[in-house]
């Protein structure tokens, strides 16, 4: 099934009633590009990876089942960030696809990475390639940062966009709601060794500190290490009052299994690295159970005016999307729009000529208005909250494990 992408435009604008019309399974007669999209596709987020991915590729199937690019067929090549050796995203892997990209002058963009630690690698290459990535979960602040240009922007254009917020905004904004809706005394930190997670629990600790809340220590995580028990059993010796985890599913999910058996009673959160299927399949109930976190973006899957899109996704895919299957759709539109918009001028299809349209593209997307700063950034700064509640009436859909808070207090 799919919409048209003239009744989705319309969806879009102004959730107007949407008629669904089957999907073809082979693209259209014409000349062929490509939009990559690189994900951790094996390993510790897979799950979430999967739903990424589905995002993105149903945008891309609406665009070639819509005809509205003029004769065009867009090809998603898809590549594993992933490595056995890592056991989730690795940054070497995410290097040589970005050198794939790169060097195939069919691909117009990229939708991707997850993962900053994999951002951290593509972005100096893909900036020399002048091709542009829209990344859909990825929030690392230092990547668009232009402090930073000389290493992740070599090529001089901004090329990183993203259709989520940076931990600038999630790791203080949850700092934000330990401080004044959980109003928790003390704060224990950790992380799992990676970009991602060092950086947002950074971010989470300096924001605390200004709100009050004590800083009682910090550690960092082995992701392949099997134990944390020495770690957590400090936590508890300090008498802390709340734990803050910046990382993903790898260390993830022997931390919840193991503070559970440690730590029970202690008010515990992470960031969006933990809201995913593998909290659920990996850690499982009664572990995760009272489990806070964020997402880098408005909470949009329950709004009513979203039902027919999550209706499409689940009965193509045959699994409900989260959040992110949504920012994924939006960075997929993204680039559509930079191509559209390329065609419009009459000017050749190229990587560069399309990440240039990419900049000033001005869209609504599932999530509402997208549009972009001077580096690349959301222009939203919307974090949204949540807490793991098991609900044994569904146990096998995620989406019902898990309850949607509010927006986190802006900083």
């Amino acid at each position: 099934m799919s919409i048209s992408r003239r009744s989705a435009s319309k969806f879009l604008a102004g959730f107007a009633a949407i008629s669904l019309t089957p999907i073809r399974s082979a693209f259209a007669a014409g000349e062929t590009y490509s939009i990559g999209i690189t994900l951790p596709l094996t390993g510790a987020d897979a799950e979430a990876a999967r739903l990424i991915l589905n995002g993105a590729t149903l945008a891309i199937s609406e665009a070639n089942d819509s005809g509205e690019l003029k004769g065009i067929t867009l090809k998603p090549m898809i590549l594993n960030n992933a490595s056995a050796t890592a056991g989730q995203y690795d940054p070497a892997q995410a290097a040589t696809n970005a050198r794939k990209l790169v060097a195939d002058g069919k691909v117009l963009a990229n939708v991707g990475p997850e993962m900053s630690g994999s951002g951290k690698a593509m972005a100096p290459i893909l900036s020399m390639g002048n091709l542009a990535t829209i990344t859909p979960s990825s929030t690392a602040p230092v990547i668009t940062d232009p402090s930073a240009a000389g290493e992740f922007d070599p090529g001089g254009k901004p090329i990183y966009f993203r259709t989520v917020t940076t931990d600038a905004y999630q790791g203080p904004n949850m700092a934000n709601f330990y401080a004044e809706t959980l109003k928790v005394p003390s704060v224990y930190l950790l992380d799992d060794s990676g970009a991602y997670g060092v950086g947002l629990a950074d971010a989470f600790g300096k924001q605390a500190a200004i709100k009050g809340i004590k800083v009682i220590g910090r550690d960092r995580l082995d992701p392949k290490a099997a134990d944390y028990s020495a770690t957590l059993t400090k936590i508890a010796s300090t008498g802390a009052a709340s734990l803050y985890y910046g990382g993903t599913m790898q260390a993830g999910v022997k931390l919840v299994k193991q503070a559970y058996q440690i730590i029970p009673k202690l008010i515990k959160g992470g960031g969006d690295g933990i809201l995913s299927p593998e909290m659920v399949t990996a850690a499982g109930f009664p572990a995760a159970e009272g489990w806070y976190c964020t997402n880098a973006s408005p909470h949009v899957i329950d709004d009513p005016k979203l039902a027919e899109w999550v209706a499409l996704y689940t009965k193509t895919y045959g699994v409900q999307p989260d959040d992110y299957a949504v920012t994924a759709y939006d960075a997929a539109l993204v680039a559509i729009a930079g191509i559209k918009a390329v065609q419009k001028t009459g000017k050749k299809l190229t990587a560069a000529n399309v990440r240039d349209a990419i900049q000033t593209v001005k869209i609504i997307g599932l999530q509402g208005p997208i549009s972009f700063d001077s580096h690349g950034d959301l222009s939203s700064r919307i974090v949204s909250v949540f807490q793991f509640h098991e609900d044994k009436s569904a146990p096998t859909d995620f989406l019902k494990q898990y309850r949607y808070i509010g927006v986190a207090p802006q900083t």
